[in-house]
């Protein structure tokens, strides 16, 4: 097989590939999956959906007008293994997406039961509906860094470390990579379907208006001229844009659907070192671009999140050539651009589609 070129060389995901391509995601309706079904849009890809309605009252799916340009949109459960199995058969998907999930930590504290349900047994229903689904050759299912017992390293997580999680969030992800796992070699591997599983960090960009998350906590805070209270200012994530990790996930797939079974295992797509930084460090790049904002440290007792955490992507850097585009400075910028634009009333579908287009053009970045 060719070697494909580097990021730096030209674009890593080939439209050629995904135009006419049918594709199945969950999750359509969220942050990552809006973005997502509008980058497989902008290339022909004929887009299927299957998500709970929008999970806030302000969100990209609706501001950017994501269902335009969809194949369908079903709004249900993924907890409803049914009416999940007809829709992928309505569907008839050669690639999916899995999407779908509780993504809160501290939301997964006060409903646990509900977390497990949708990450793990939202998954089994999902790879029962690949298993009763012909024609299907390749499925993505995306957890998160959190999926590994954390041990508060300096170093990056690789794909071969323990599965664990002290929150029930991270737990579930943790039991949906094991049920991935078993699904590959028992059922999925065995009938010629190519399975990965896909690790990415704190992903921000425009349109989050999650709960509990720092980049939508501080834009509310902007927006309401109020003072960000910041909680665990020490703790490091691997920030990263999302149209990071969703590059990954589309060259995955693709190498998944050419390539078959060699690509079908787990797979990091985290930022590099330098972009790991603590929450502190963001907000004072923020307060730089905006100075307007006001903030402090909020020092109440808060329920137990990692402290540091970092992937090693290694792995997806040699063996799929990804590597990461919009360094960390880049991503808070497009992301206030595209929140001002989203104030001025700006056609948010539009300038969604162009800041994929810059990001696949390699522009936009420092």
């Amino acid at each position: 097989m060719a070697k494909r070129k580097s990021a730096v060389e030209g674009v890593e995901v080939s439209p050629e590939f995904w135009r006419g391509k049918r594709v199945f995601l969950t999750g359509h309706t969220g942050f990552k999956g809006g973005w997502l079904s509008l980058w497989l849009q902008s290339m022909g890809a004929v887009v299927h959906g299957y998500a709970l309605n929008p999970p806030t009252k302000i969100n990209l799916f609706e501001a950017a007008d994501v269902c335009k340009g969809m194949a369908s949109s079903t709004i249900a459960d993924i907890r409803e293994a049914e009416k999940l199995s007809q829709a992928m058969q309505v569907a008839k998907p050669e690639i999916v997406f899995h999407l779908a999930a509780q993504p809160l930590v501290r939301y997964s504290y006060a409903q646990p039961a509900e977390t497990y349900a949708v990450n793990v047994m939202g998954t089994v229903h999902l790879l029962e509906a690949v298993r009763g689904t012909p024609g299907v050759k390749a499925v993505v299912n995306v957890t998160t860094d959190k999926c590994y017992e954390n041990k508060e390293w300096v170093w990056g997580y690789r794909e071969n470390e323990a599965m664990g999680g002290f929150d029930p969030y991270s737990s579930s992800k943790g039991c949906a990579e094991l049920v991935t796992s078993a699904y590959r070699q028992s059922f999925l591997e065995p009938a010629g379907i190519a399975l990965a599983s896909a690790r990415a960090g704190n992903v921000i960009g425009g349109g989050d208006w999650a709960a509990d998350r720092l980049i939508p906590d501080f834009l509310r805070a902007l927006d309401a001229n109020e003072t960000l209270n910041i909680r665990s200012p020490q703790s490091t994530r691997p920030w990263q844009h999302v149209l990071e990790p969703l590059s990954g996930y589309l060259m995955l797939a693709e190498q998944l659907y050419v390539d078959g079974l060699g690509f079908a295992e787990a797979w990091n797509f985290g930022p590099d070192d330098e972009d790991a930084r603590p929450v502190r460090w963001i907000v004072e790049r923020l307060a730089e671009m905006r100075s307007d904002v006001k903030w402090k440290c909020d020092e109440t007792p808060q329920p137990h999140e990692a402290h540091y955490l970092k992937l090693d992507s290694s792995k997806a850097k040699n063996r799929l050539s990804w590597e990461p585009r919009w360094h960390l400075q880049t991503a808070l910028q497009k992301t206030l651009e595209w929140h001002k634009a989203w104030q001025m009333q700006d056609d948010m579908r539009s300038i969604t589609l162009d800041q994929i287009a810059q990001y696949q053009r390699g522009r936009g970045a420092e």
